[in-house]
């Protein structure tokens, strides 16, 4: 099954969800604020994808972060940030079969679907 994360009022979230709801996939979705990563799932992420890459560095939980703390974060920090705050996390993160990829990309959607059905 796809399962799907994010958090529910994200416009990209609800364009996601839309689209697999109208291909008539079955996928699974986990709202961060209802039940946030924890930290094994974070690195089970970061074993296919760059911390820099899951960070969404431009939604307004990025900017709230001050500069300093932007400027000196490394993989560590970037995990303990992600954990405490999901907001940072890059969205949709979606996973199927072990596979990790994160942004809406209509046709990375299509392969999936194809697959599940």
């Amino acid at each position: 099954m796809i399962r799907i994360y994010g958090i529910r009022n994200c416009d990209t979230i609800k364009k996601t969800l839309a689209w697999f709801a109208d291909q008539q996939v079955d996928i699974e979705f986990i709202d961060y604020k209802k039940t946030p990563p924890d930290e094994a799932l974070v690195r089970t992420w970061l074993t296919q994808l760059d911390w820099e890459q899951l960070i969404n560095k431009r939604g307004t939980s990025w900017r709230k972060l001050p500069q300093e703390q932007r400027d000196a974060l490394t993989e560590a920090g970037a995990i303990e940030q992600m954990i405490a705050n999901p907001s940072l996390i890059k969205r949709p993160l979606v996973e199927y079969q072990g596979a990790v990829s994160v942004g809406f990309d209509e046709a990375h959607f299509a392969r999936l679907a194809a697959q599940v059905r």
